[in-house]
């Protein structure tokens, strides 16, 4: 027999069951915004919550110390203007730079370990509190003083005003063909060395992939093709939500593919996290952090002795800069890194004097 109720009235609201309790629908419960809370923070990844974590606390200081009270949201917008002219670098009458943030005020909040050190952070860290705190007022409804137009003219003139004065972001070398095998060539045949050649190798040659990804690595998305790997990266920074995407297979080949078939079989790992500590006696214990990631890399630079200030980072330019001199046609690096763009490719590629054809046109 056909139902002719309109589908909102088919199910009688005085048919539910007498122990379940009664909600407030314009309204969240405490325990659906615990649940909520917690999917907000298992949706972001480890580091992006550190970062996150940081910044709030940094302006909950710095907030308190300011105004002799606690930080509520929402923020005025004129402690945010303070805030960023408290932090952003000027030119001061005798031409030097200059900040406002009181010295008392800056010593206090180094000596309570919320800054690392004394005088102004860079731009890129400002810029990030700034959208950390704008990210919160979002999460909370809240009116948001960092949308203001105040407040965005602000933050763009001090943008201009740093790349006037050659106060560009800092980038991380890139670890190519040559600074790369410098620092494999100090991987000797200890577990730890077997681990570090085969996570340098796995990350450079599968498109630079970032620590979280690396670290992130499991024998469960690894497939042996040959004598080759296929690993598939089903979640990234480009593919939070975690996607089927035609690119998301990356190879692992040749001497990537050898080192980790030696890593792999010398930890005896049969499930879980490919790249793990190395516990005093030779034990292998739980998978590697992010940060671990990166003292791998810098260790390993100042074991082989190089100049340069290497990072973790350096590897994913590496790759983009030896592709490029390598001529390998654009779509298939994109097809490796995961870009979804060439201006953000292009990012990552470091001009090399000493290998830039582009640079001698004229010498030919």
């Amino acid at each position: 027999m056909k139902n002719n109720k309109s589908p909102l009235m088919l199910m009688d609201p005085t048919n539910a069951p007498a122990e379940l309790p009664i909600l407030n629908p314009e309204m969240l419960g405490d325990m659906a915004s615990a649940a909520e809370s917690a999917l907000l923070r298992q949706g972001e990844s480890e580091n992006t919550l550190r970062s996150y974590g940081s910044a709030l606390r940094y302006w909950a200081a710095w907030f308190a110390l300011r105004y002799r009270q606690p930080m509520t949201l929402p923020v005025p917008e004129a402690a945010v203007l303070q805030f960023i002219v408290d932090h952003a670098q000027r030119l001061g009458q005798d031409g030097q730079l200059t900040i406002e943030l009181p010295a008392a005020l800056d010593q206090a909040l180094v000596a309570a370990g919320y800054k690392g050190k004394l005088g102004a952070p860079a731009l890129t860290s400002l810029v990030h509190r700034v959208a950390v705190l704008s990210k919160a007022h979002q999460i909370a409804a809240a009116d948001n003083p960092c949308q203001q137009p105040r407040v965005r003219e602000l933050l763009a003139k001090c943008r201009r005003a740093y790349a006037k004065r050659g106060a560009l972001p800092h980038k991380k070398p890139a670890l190519t063909r040559e600074p790369l095998q410098a620092l494999l060539d100090t991987c000797d045949d200890s577990l730890c060395g077997l681990r570090d050649k085969a996570l340098l190798l796995f990350a450079f040659s599968s498109g630079g992939r970032r620590r979280s990804e690396v670290v992130n690595a499991s024998i469960e998305n690894l497939r042996r093709e040959g004598a080759s790997y296929v690993y598939l990266l089903s979640h990234s920074k480009t593919n939070q939500s975690g996607i089927e995407r035609i690119d998301s297979e990356k190879p692992v080949a040749g001497r990537a593919a050898d080192a980790l078939s030696v890593w792999i079989a010398a930890a005896k790992i049969k499930d879980g996290a490919v790249f793990r500590r190395v516990r005093r006696g030779n034990v292998i214990g739980e998978r590697l952090s992010a940060a671990a990631v990166r003292q791998i890399v810098q260790n390993r630079g100042l074991l082989a002795g190089l100049p340069g200030d290497y990072s973790a980072h350096s590897l994913r330019s590496g790759f983009v800069t030896e592709a490029g001199r390598q001529q390998i046609p654009l779509g298939e690096t994109m097809a490796l890194t995961g870009h979804r763009s060439t201006a953000s490719l292009v990012g990552y590629f470091r001009v090399d004097v000493e290998h830039s054809r582009a640079a001698r046109l004229l010498d030919k």
